[in-house]
């Protein structure tokens, strides 16, 4: 049995989680989760209650819940308020998280509190203790500061990031610092290249632990390119800007083979957001080519006002892929 370490933001993260969870292959599942998200409810968070984002703490914690537990429960956590003023659009774990926080006096206490009621299959670790801002130089000079704004960007969306970086300068933290340097797997992707998995890795510290890590770095290629972070990528670009900031080589990437829907595609376009090609070699041996996709088109929540995906990897397909991988290379 080995241990996995999973490393990102948002649905791509939560997606990843929900596979391996039901994998007897991983004896320790541990998640590391960026902590710069500034936008949305999050953003109101961290400037009334000086709380880290907890969105991404309450949904990877749900990813990982045990699947015989209360069905009622993970709604509940996932239950977004639609009436109410001041609470309307409000999810309630994150709500919960927040009380935890407050009562506990810990981030760290409150993730596992919740964790416990859920009986989560692994851990959840946020990347740092405080909070940060994310920022980001273009190729024309200019400087945005806000994970929001170069998520949504209100600038020239086509131009590439030269060069990301937090502020102020804060240290990894230590559990999830040796989260990376115990594990067997590592994986990164398939969210936002630069706000979810990018984000974890700027933080000082980060860098150096996965650079020297013993374990295998697997990187889980995107469906689509992101307009404002990655548009016009190839999976090439990809590859090389994980490898740019890793500081080493990916061992393994695993890519989609299925066709995407058109009546999608013809949506994703209109955001001007398309299919990631896949450009590298048809015979690299670090490469892994197969159905990675979920049949299901992704229905919006109520009361959710955020841009979310429409198509997304299908969990129990992307675990195979890994667990196929660790059983070959380990």
């Amino acid at each position: 049995m080995y241990w996995i370490t999973v490393i990102g933001g948002g649905t791509g993260l939560s997606t990843v989680l929900s596979g391996v969870k039901r994998q007897r292959l991983w004896s320790d599942i541990s998640a590391i989760v960026a902590v710069s998200d500034d936008g949305g409810g999050n953003g109101r968070h961290r400037d009334e209650f000086g709380v880290l984002p907890v969105s991404d703490f309450r949904k990877a914690i749900v990813a990982l819940a045990d699947d015989t537990e209360s069905a009622v429960l993970r709604e509940l956590f996932m239950y977004r308020f639609r009436k109410g003023e001041g609470l309307s659009g409000n999810t309630f774990g994150n709500l919960l998280l927040i009380a935890l926080t407050d009562i506990l006096g810990s981030e760290d206490l409150a993730i596992e509190h919740a964790s416990r009621i859920l009986r989560a299959n692994g851990r959840v670790l946020p990347v740092a203790h405080e909070q940060i801002t994310l920022a980001a130089r273009y190729e024309d000079g200019s400087v945005v500061r806000s994970e929001d704004l170069i998520d949504e960007p209100r600038h020239d969306g086509t131009l590439r990031i030269e060069e990301l970086w937090i502020e102020p300068d804060v240290q990894v933290s230590g559990r999830a610092r040796r989260a990376v340097e115990k594990a067997d797997v590592i994986v990164v992707g398939p969210g936002d290249l630069y706000t979810s998995s990018l984000a974890n890795v700027v933080v000082p510290g980060m860098a150096d632990a996965l650079a020297e890590a013993p374990g295998k770095i697997v990187f889980l290629a995107n469906l689509m390119t992101k307009f404002g972070q990655t548009h016009g990528f190839r999976l090439s670009d990809y590859v090389s800007e994980y490898e740019r900031y890793l500081g080493r080589p990916l061992d393994h990437i695993l890519v989609n083979t299925t066709p995407l829907p058109p009546e999608i595609l013809t949506r994703y376009e209109a955001e001007r957001d398309y299919p990631v090609v896949d450009d590298l070699s048809p015979d690299a041996s670090h490469v892994t080519r197969c159905d990675l996709l979920a049949e299901e088109e992704v229905e919006a929540q109520a009361g959710d006002t955020l841009k979310r995906s429409l198509i997304r990897h299908d969990p129990d397909k992307i675990a195979d892929a890994l667990a196929e991988y660790a059983t070959a290379h380990l």
